[in-house]
């Protein structure tokens, strides 16, 4: 039933970027380096888990609408100034040239930043959602990718190249880089519904500690998988010369905490009165998935 429900999110979540990112935006090379960013694939993880999240507090799916979206659109941005030469010069992304290759570095860094520039447009927009709750999601998001979320944590990630991290500095990294939208994910789609300040609390527990575990996955993953299994370039982070989970702790450690931080926002979840058990089995996917 799970994976049905989550079948059907992702069908929702692909037809409502096919249409946000329609040709009512004009025709143009910009507009199309866009589309192929957004369109060709991703497992659409973060944009679940604000339907996750609205659903266990008990809210409607139309109302999770424009936070999904945005922050799927948020995350596209982020992939391709992540790949550029500038970042981590990579040529692959979900097993298609990144955008840079496949347009011009100049046509990137501007569709990355329109798309930014189209998720803020899409969350502040009027429907179902009080002025209030668009107002928190709209705060969320930009504490998320901002200052104090991925853009630092991007900005830690290249400093750290060729230098040896503790796992502490690491986890702080990756709290940042990967694990703030993760979160705000998740709390966004609460401000959907009403939950009290326990269940906020708990939520955000859960999103942090699910964050770090997809975070912890990918390492092993970049350690393990092949090119063609990731569509992403493999043990990039080695060439880098970055320091991963399993550099720090090996594999087997590395695993044993990831499952540690899955009982930390399993056990959070179950503070919610709601019903979790899509959250979970998002959080479960987040460190079985193979790619």
């Amino acid at each position: 039933m799970d994976q049905d429900w989550l079948e059907q999110i992702r069908i929702r979540i692909n037809q409502t970027l096919d249409r946000t990112l329609g040709r009512h935006l004009g025709e143009s090379k910009l507009l199309d380096a866009a589309r192929y960013s957004v369109l060709r694939g991703g497992k659409r993880l973060r944009p679940a888990l604000v339907y996750a999240a609205a659903d266990a507090v008990g809210a409607t799916l139309d109302s999770a609408d424009a936070a999904a979206i945005s922050v799927e659109l948020l995350h596209a941005y982020s992939l391709i100034h992540d790949d550029l030469p500038a970042m981590d010069d990579d040529m692959l992304r979900r097993g298609h040239p990144t955008t840079h290759i496949a347009y011009d570095e100049a046509t990137a860094i501007l569709a990355g930043d329109a798309l930014q520039a189209l998720a803020f447009s899409i969350l502040g927009r009027e429907d179902t959602r009080t002025d209030a709750m668009r107002v928190k999601q709209l705060r969320l998001l930009g504490e998320a990718v901002g200052f104090k979320g991925m853009a630092l944590g991007q900005a830690m990630d290249l400093e750290s190249e060729g230098k040896l991290l503790s796992i502490g500095q690491l986890k702080i990294m990756h709290t940042q880089k990967t694990g703030a939208l993760i979160t705000a994910s998740i709390l966004m789609g609460a401000v959907c519904g009403n939950p009290d300040e326990l269940e906020w609390e708990a939520l955000k527990e859960a999103g942090e500690a699910i964050g770090l575990a997809f975070q912890i996955q990918d390492d092993i993953l970049d350690e393990i998988a092949s090119t063609e299994t990731l569509g992403k370039t493999q043990g990039r982070d080695q060439i880098l010369g970055k320091s991963t989970f399993p550099s720090l702790l090996g594999l087997t450690a590395s695993e044993k905490e990831a499952c540690a931080l899955m009982k930390i926002a399993n056990n959070a979840l179950e503070r919610v009165n709601g019903d979790t058990n899509i959250l979970g089995m998002l959080a479960r996917l987040s460190v079985e998935r193979t790619s």
